[in-house]
């Protein structure tokens, strides 16, 4: 088996990839994890799905790909030169809600239904906000954060963060935890109660 082997890949993909090469952006997700998300997504049809931290877009481009017709999807980020790029690929899918909010302020104060999926990329929902985050998920909802083995990327002492992270995951008795050596280090947990 080649994991590599993308056969679904959103039509849109290629284009938010190349828009991402040309405005130099350095923290894209990978088709293993948008991968990932589109086939969990597939599994709640009509769900209510949230991805914290927008970006570009690259998994926006596989979380859409996901949704049935009566989903709705709500991504978050808080700068606005990247909400409006992912905007010019999304912003016309009604199913899709792209905000443009301090995630932390959006999570604090988010009213809504709880969600079935939601992808944690960024600070909020994952290192800041983590239990009004896991508030939201439904039960037998999916929570799912990336970035856990190491990256080139990550300022000295970051990795003393994850080990909280993680160890704040596996002191909770309402999940139940996958994680993975795989892609960039992924983490799926399911909401027991």
């Amino acid at each position: 088996m080649n994991d590599a082997d993308f056969k679904d890949v959103p039509a849109i993909y290629r284009q938010v990839q190349a828009k991402c090469q040309e405005i130099g952006f350095t923290m894209p997700s990978d088709q293993y994890i948008g991968s990932l998300l589109k086939t969990l997504m597939l599994s709640k049809p009509g769900g209510n799905f949230l991805e914290i931290g927008t970006g570009i877009g690259l998994s926006l481009a596989w979380m859409v790909d996901g949704l049935s017709e009566k989903a709705q999807l709500t991504t978050v980020d808080n700068d606005p030169t990247l909400t409006a790029i992912a905007g010019e690929f999304f912003s016309n899918d009604k199913r899709v809600d792209i905000v443009c909010a301090d995630g932390s302020e959006w999570i604090k104060n988010y009213a809504g239904d709880a969600f079935d999926l939601i992808f944690a990329d960024a600070w909020p929902g994952k290192y800041s906000e983590l239990d009004e985050t896991l508030a939201l998920l439904k039960a037998g909802g999916f929570y799912i954060i990336d970035d856990m083995d190491t990256q080139a990327n990550w300022p000295a002492g970051h990795e003393e963060n994850v080990k909280k992270l993680i160890a704040a995951l596996e002191s909770r008795t309402d999940l139940s935890l996958c994680k993975m050596n795989w892609s960039t280090g992924l983490v799926v947990a399911v909401r027991t109660i």
